[in-house]
């Protein structure tokens, strides 16, 4: 995350020209900095306190207070994250093409204001709960009608809106307070960007631990009024610093380009193709090289009469420039990875809704106090910052005496790595799932809810090798003019794999008639799901592999995963104890 927001910088700050509040060229003595960034961080730290206080821990009021059933309530909780993922791609592209950075985030985190006090309202309102469930006939609970829940499903979607105007801009707005030509200003925006991942992890840790123990046992209103109460807090502070931030006009969407050139090309693919690429619009001033991979795009830049004629060569919604062409080859180019980094993301999602689920039916109790079901969360975070940390220190640096290149271990392992305990993490869930059940119906006896630690811990080191390993790559591999896609490509993964869970839920109800999700787990079967997420881990792996293989890398100086395992022949050589020889020779003969 540190390297998209710091190239994400760069090509803000560096290229484009900065203006104040008043639309005057920046005074870098009274405008940026750490002042405004420091305001910047704060409207991120309430959206992390709001959006994390309620996904890792809404599962619990779905199916405790409003007694819907465990995979409707999974799925109503992957699919309030899923859009809030991908609803991030609208706000970019309305920063972007439009409304600039801090309008946007402005907008947006008044929107996300006023979904989560809908949220304290929907939770607090007595006639928006369905009653008590009688203790004796615990099975014959009243569901929340459809009146109830409009109100709950119309907060948590204005949340997602606010959320994902939020998410896709802020981390860029406060790298624009920084000029990365000034070497004082680029190093504080490199500290910028730590202290920024610092202030996600802050508000999350906060929002497991304090907001998620007030949630479960003060009051949900109490635990959602306190975030509506940060939020407006933080948009607050942000409008009150608009004099001193530095503002960077829009200067369009590449997603519209991509459109463009999309559209060209369709609408021109009965033309045939030109004797010689150089009759390609300008194909001589491309700043990108011409290939002849995804050939058929090339027609968006195919000189017919009509796209000939006067300045209609320059109309780049008459014919598309070959720098445009190849840009957009390069952004398809990244799909199959991009594919292959859902499935991670969908087994994640499981750490905020099963196994949440999964605690609630164990013994939670530390001497007289009994630790809230989503508190356990906090491990994953823990894990998260420990293993990023830990890479950096260490990892990094072994590779780096290894391979003798800079970077160490190139994005696509780190992805790599990321799945396999993706894969490894659900092993351990499946593995936990059943001794808790088999205890619980055998010998009727609740196992401490630690059991859970393993699976939080392996999830959370994937996420810090996956995480960081797909940003580096999409940034990297992303063409230069279109670097803000690189959040929005990352960003639309982390949506498609909540999607991807809601959608293997239905089927897993719909293929097993509801006997291996059910709102009891004990007569349920959780752990089979856990297991068919483990196997769809390792075909996913297996798959990802050959993508990676297949892969070249922008920068030709920097082997790939895949380039790795065709010279080395197989995954295992590419362990620490096995490579160093062997890559050495491949350095000499590259």
């Amino acid at each position: 995350m540190v390297l998209v927001d710091n190239h994400a910088g760069k090509d803000g700050a560096e290229n484009e020209n900065l203006v104040d509040f008043r639309g005057n060229p920046v005074d870098k003595s009274r405008t940026g900095g750490w002042l405004a960034a420091g305001l910047i961080l704060g409207t991120e730290l309430s959206e992390r306190v709001c959006v994390i206080g309620i996904a890792m821990n809404l599962v619990t009021y779905l199916v405790g207070d409003l007694h819907l059933p465990s995979s409707k309530s999974a799925n109503i909780v992957t699919n309030f994250m899923g859009t809030l993922n991908l609803l991030g791609l609208l706000g970019g592209f309305l920063a972007d093409a439009k409304l600039g950075r801090y309008l946007t985030v402005a907008i947006f985190a008044s929107i996300a204001a006023l979904g989560v006090t809908l949220l304290t309202l929907a939770t607090t309102i007595r006639s928006m709960i369905p009653p008590a469930c009688n203790p004796r006939k615990r099975d014959q609970c009243i569901e929340a009608s459809g009146h109830q829940l409009a109100l709950l499903y119309t907060a948590l979607y204005t949340l997602a809106l606010g959320g994902g105007g939020i998410k896709s801009n802020v981390s860029g707005f406060g790298s624009d307070q920084f000029d990365p030509s000034d070497p004082k200003e680029n190093k504080a925006m490199i500290y910028f960007f730590n202290r920024f991942y610092f202030c996600i992890t802050l508000g999350s840790l906060f929002a497991v631990t304090v907001l998620v123990y007030l949630q479960d046992d003060v009051g949900r209103g109490w635990g959602y009024g306190i975030s509506a109460g940060t939020m407006v807090l933080g948009v607050a502070v942000l409008i009150g610093g608009r004099t001193l931030y530095r503002f960077k006009e829009p200067q369009g969407s590449p997603l519209t380009i991509i459109w463009r050139v999309l559209f060209l090309a369709w609408r021109k693919r009965k033309l045939s193709y030109p004797s010689d690429a150089c009759f390609l619009n300008e194909y001589h001033n491309a700043k990108v090289p011409h290939t002849h991979m995804l050939r058929c795009l090339d027609k968006a830049a195919i000189l017919d009469d009509y796209a000939a004629e006067n300045e209609n060569r320059k109309n780049p919604w008459i014919v598309s420039t070959v720098t445009e062409v190849e840009e957009v080859k390069m952004v398809l180019k990244l799909i199959p990875i991009w594919s292959t980094s859902i499935l991670f993301w969908t087994v994640y999602s499981q750490m905020n809704t099963f196994t949440i689920e999964q605690a609630t039916v164990m013994n939670r109790n530390v001497g007289n106090f009994a630790i809230p079901a989503g508190s356990f969360s906090v491990i994953l975070f823990i894990s998260i910052l420990l293993f990023t940390s830990m890479n950096e220190r260490v990892t990094v640096r072994i590779a780096r005496k290894i391979t003798h290149k800079s970077q160490g271990i190139t994005s696509l392992q780190r992805v790599g790595i990321g799945l396999l305990l993706a894969t490894a993490g659900m092993v351990a869930s499946a593995l936990v799932e059943r001794r808790r059940r088999l205890h619980a119906i055998h010998d009727h006896f609740k196992i401490r809810a630690f059991w859970l630690v393993p699976q939080f811990f392996i999830v959370g080191a994937g996420e810090a090798f996956a995480y960081v390993g797909q940003l580096e790559f999409f940034i990297r591999e992303a063409p230069e003019r279109m670097k803000s896609m690189s959040t929005g490509l990352f960003l639309s993964s982390v949506s498609m794999g909540y999607f991807l869970s809601s959608l293997l839920v239905s089927l897993v109800q719909a293929a097993t008639k509801g006997r291996w999700l059910k709102s009891n787990l004990n007569k349920g079967k959780l752990d089979l799901f856990y297991w068919m997420l483990a196997v769809l881990g390792v075909i996913n792996f297996l798959i990802f592999i050959v993508f990676s293989m297949k892969h070249k890398y922008k920068d030709q100086n920097i082997s790939s995963l895949g380039d790795s395992a065709k010279e080395l022949g197989s995954w295992k050589d590419l362990t620490l104890d096995n490579k160093e020889k062997k890559l050495g020779a491949q350095e000499e003969k590259a």
